[in-house]
């Protein structure tokens, strides 16, 4: 497609339409960057970005008055606002011309197929920099020699972009990024963050990871992940721990795929369940990506070696505390810490259960309950950590990852009626039991609830008669 078509197109397309409509006469004003680049590719054209001669706040506010949302800044070194919709359907990108001129700005952007800008009202489109043909041959190609310095986070965005599109980074614009990669850790928590979400959501986030470590972000960014490599693991696994931890991510990936295959008749169910909003704007199944990532970062400082004998004792726990730290400097919000501490925490878990296949409701409740209220999650971590481990020991024979997948596809489903049930509770109110025991609250009345709570799930009781009954034998028992 070329400029003339890009053009075009961008001016019919039904937002942009809208907008030209809004700010009439105007300043001058150029939709620019990923707009104009979504038409390149045939995308619909969602969130809008725009660049104005002048001080972008009357144009935003402007718009947002036509279409019932708020304006606000985005920036206070910058001169940038934004108008979004009121239920979050749209936003608008204002910003103001950089360097005096059209051309000046398009320069200063980040990469070439982003510096492609069409004029609002005459429609007439702008491609100094040949961005539309980097566009066509999928290369990723900096503005100019300053682009990472200008702004670190470009360092991480292009890693995103390549796993969002495929495309492959300019052999220039490398070299340009790994001299720029020790300041990759410049930029906010809460900035980084947000890329890194994206690149892990995107389609193929395991490319994005690639230009990451080719950059030499992980030095940077996320030292912990770079850290995993050239750690050599024992008989269970037959590759180091960056291999491993990669090998995960692509299990999870799998999954996602023929989740048929990996939890059966729950499928649908499962594929819902992973779609459901988690934290930090991304949903369940972006979020068991990131635990793939981070699952096993405390094996370096765990590793130890006796005898020819390789462990990692204790990795689990210690994982947990790391990625807390790792995400309370990233700034992301309590509940992904949270959940990618709890999906560490528990991820070897079911594998010590394979040998106790078929599982009584006892152990099936044991298990609901340390992983709640992620048992799905954890589930399908371990299923894609079982999937990398091809080792040569015992444990990762062919019979022990058939019962691993096995029992896994029945914890799945325990697991999606716990989610939507709720835990099981005692069929008995906490007061209610220590009057008719004689008991005070407290410790022990919790303690006996949650015995009843097991035994409810058990099938061994179901009324509230039954429960003082068995609580008093429980209690007699010592």
């Amino acid at each position: 497609m070329n400029l003339a078509e890009v053009a075009a197109r961008t001016v019919a397309a039904p937002a942009v339409a809208r907008l030209r409509e809004i700010l009439g006469e105007g300043p001058p004003a150029w939709v620019v960057g990923g707009t104009v680049r979504d038409v390149a590719l045939g995308r619909e054209v969602g969130d809008l970005d725009l660049a104005v001669a002048g001080p972008p706040e009357g144009p935003a506010r402007r718009i947002a008055r036509a279409l019932g949302g708020a304006a606000f800044e985005l920036s206070e070194e910058f001169p940038a606002w934004r108008a979004r919709g009121r239920d979050g359907a749209w936003q608008v990108d204002v910003a103001q011309l950089r360097g005096g001129g059209l051309e000046e700005d398009l320069a200063l952007r980040d990469f070439t197929l982003g510096a492609v800008a069409v004029e609002l009202a005459s429609g007439e489109g702008h491609d100094p920099l040949g961005g539309l043909g980097d566009l066509g041959a999928g290369v990723l190609r900096a503005c100019s020699g300053r682009s990472f310095t200008d702004d670190p986070l470009r360092l991480m965005r292009a890693a995103r972009l390549t796993a969002q599109f495929g495309w492959a980074i300019e052999p220039g614009t490398l070299a340009l990024a790994r001299e720029a990669a020790p300041r990759g850790a410049d930029p906010a928590g809460e900035r980084i963050l947000a890329e890194l979400c994206l690149l892990m959501a995107s389609r193929d986030p395991v490319a994005g990871l690639a230009a990451m470590d080719s950059i030499g972000l992980f030095d940077s960014v996320l030292p912990e992940i770079g850290a995993l490599h050239g750690v050599v693991q024992g008989p269970n696994h037959h590759l180091d721990v960056y291999g491993h931890t990669i090998e995960v991510l692509e299990g999870v990936l799998r999954i996602e795929s023929e989740l048929d295959r990996f939890v059966g008749e729950r499928a649908g169910e499962t594929a819902e369940y992973l779609a459901e909003p988690l934290a930090d704007g991304i949903d369940r199944g972006t979020g068991l990506r990131l635990a793939a990532l981070f699952h096993d970062c405390a094996k370096p400082p765990s590793r130890r070696e006796e005898d020819g004998f390789i462990s990692f004792r204790g990795h689990d726990e210690l994982g947990a505390a790391m990625i807390g730290e790792i995400f309370g400097r990233l700034k992301s919000s309590r509940r992904l810490r949270q959940y990618l501490t709890a999906l560490a925490r528990d991820h070897l878990v079911l594998g010590f259960m394979v040998p106790h296949r078929p599982l009584d409701r006892r152990r099936i409740h044991a298990y609901l309950k340390r992983t709640d209220p992620y048992p799905v999650d954890v589930t399908l971590l371990t299923v894609a950590d079982r999937l990398a481990a091809r080792g040569t020991s015992s444990i990762a024979g062919r019979e022990m990852v058939e019962g691993h997948l096995e029992l896994a596809r029945e914890m799945v489903g325990h697991g999606l009626d716990w989610h939507r049930d709720g835990p099981a509770t005692a069929p008995i109110a906490g007061g209610e039991l220590a009057r008719e025991l004689g008991i005070e609250p407290g410790p022990r009345l919790g303690e006996l609830l949650d015995e009843l709570a097991a035994a409810r799930y058990a099938g061994e009781i179901s009324s509230a008669g039954e429960a003082v009954e068995h609580a008093r034998r429980h209690l007699e028992s010592g």
